[in-house]
Formats: C-alpha cells, sequence, structure tokens
C-alpha cells in the first residue's frame, strides 16, 4: 500500500504543489502550523530520512532550501524553521515551517485552517519566488 504522500505524487490525491523535480515533491501542509508550512518529500517511498542515501538526502535538503528561500520571500518572517519528525506518514519528509520564534514550531499549537482559494494563493505566492 502506498503511503498518502506516494499517492500525492503519483496525481491520486491533490495537492497545493510548490515545486517539483525529477526526484524531489514540495506542497502544502493541509494543517499547517503557520501559513507557508511545506512539506518537502523524495519521491520514492522510504519510511525513515535517515534511511535515504548520501546522495538521495542531500539532494533533498539541496530542493527544500531553494523552497525555503522562496518560502522566506513570499511569507512574512524571521526564519524558515525545518523539521524531521517521521512519525506522521511513513514517508521521508521535511517541514518546512516560517516563524518568528521557536515557538511557533511546537506541536501542540493549533493548527490553521485555510479554504482551498486560500490554499492556492499561498502557494502561487512561494511558487512565483521560486
Amino acid at each position: 500500500m502506498y503511503s498518502v504522500f506516494s499517492r500525492i505524487v503519483a496525481g491520486d490525491i491533490p495537492s497545493y504543489k510548490i515545486a517539483e523535480d525529477d526526484k524531489y515533491y514540495a506542497f502544502l501542509d493541509i494543517s499547517p502550523m503557520k501559513e507557508g508550512h511545506t512539506l518537502v518529500i523524495p519521491k520514492v517511498e522510504i519510511d525513515y530520512i535517515f534511511d535515504l542515501d548520501d546522495e538521495l538526502l542531500a539532494g533533498l535538503a539541496v530542493f527544500a532550501r531553494k523552497v525555503a528561500i522562496a518560502i522566506k520571500k513570499a511569507i512574512p518572517c524571521e526564519r524558515v524553521g525545518m523539521m524531521a519528525i517521521g512519525m506522521e506518514v511513513p514517508h521521508a519528509h521535511i517541514h518546512l515551517i516560517p516563524i518568528d520564534k521557536e515557538s511557533d514550531m511546537l506541536l501542540s499549537n493549533t493548527r490553521l485552517t485555510f479554504t482551498q482559494t486560500e490554499f492556492k494563493e499561498i502557494a502561487e505566492k512561494i511558487k512565483a519566488q521560486l
């Protein structure tokens, strides 16, 4: 059974795509901690981020950096925080979260909700900076 992220990459589940290349995919988190909260994944389904081989892990970081720079340009914030928890979905992924303080990344924070139109507008703002 494919993970939900593999189904997103395959186009079986819609997403608010930010960026994509032959190995990686970035899309908005649908239960975001902050506006612009983005997930970055390798397209190959590997459960644990530290099971990625060196080349794939390094490439994921480089791809995530490009996305983070675009997020910072598009969404007012002090920095873009990054975390890899790896428990929510059995598919390696990185969270990129616009932050103004460390507590913006607490998992206990209330998640935001956006309309479909708002998600599309946020995605377009970030994509315009790539």
